[in-house]
């Protein structure tokens, strides 16, 4: 017998949102980026440092080697990429004014001890809190992977053609690609919505025709 293991998860805007907003204020900007981009989040995106992202060049880097292709990746800086890189990099300067260095994009501010100075440490994982936004948002069971299938739903409905989404995305194969375009429900009924009105006229023709042979 066939099995069949494929996750068909994702997310609607909607959803997105609320989970977002139920996320400490360290975790939303990760969640966001990879909603956009649709890179791993465990091994793409909170590994992402200063050197990487070039905002002279209006891009963000994966160098070869650090993907699990194995192949380097650009994803040019959209607008609300850069609303997001530059809240990140004011954070940065920030804390190097106060002497303390963080080549992470990512962080979250951690004390050695209770009562004690926080310092910025890489966020390795958030799992506890993701199930709580999830759950609270009204998402359960959701995991963050799914915001790559996301990115892919979110290209393809955007006109990005399938070669190009791909190279954003790292997927190597097209068949791999196409797993994670989702169709959900409102595609459907969208899709209803741009076929409507295919036959009236030539109904109203039939009609018409109809009534002169009557006549």
């Amino acid at each position: 017998m066939r099995e069949d293991n494929t996750r068909t998860g994702f997310f609607e805007p909607e959803q997105f949102t609320g989970v977002l907003g139920h996320l400490p204020a360290a975790i939303q900007p990760v969640i966001e980026f990879a909603y956009i981009t649709g890179w791993r989040i465990d091994s793409e995106v909170l590994t992402l440092q200063w050197h990487q992202i070039d905002f002279a060049g209006r891009e963000v880097r994966l160098d070869s080697g650090t993907t699990k292709n194995g192949e380097g990746r650009v994803f040019p800086l959209t607008d609300d990429l850069i609303a997001l890189l530059d809240a990140q990099h004011i954070k940065h300067l920030a804390l190097k004014k106060s002497g303390q260095i963080c080549p992470w994009v990512f962080f979250r501010m951690v004390a050695e001890s209770r009562g004690g100075k926080k310092h910025p440490k890489p966020i390795i994982a958030f799992n506890k809190a993701w199930k709580v936004a999830c759950v609270s948002a009204g998402c359960p069971g959701r995991i963050p992977h799914d915001l790559r299938r996301t990115a892919v739903r979110n290209m393809v409905r955007r006109g990005v053609p399938e070669r190009v989404a791909m190279k954003l995305t790292g997927h190597k194969t097209p068949s791999v690609f196409q797993r994670y375009n989702i169709v959900s429900d409102g595609d459907l009924r969208s899709a209803a919505v741009q076929l409507s009105g295919l036959t009236s006229g030539v109904r109203g023709d039939q009609v018409i025709g109809v009534q002169a042979v009557k006549r």
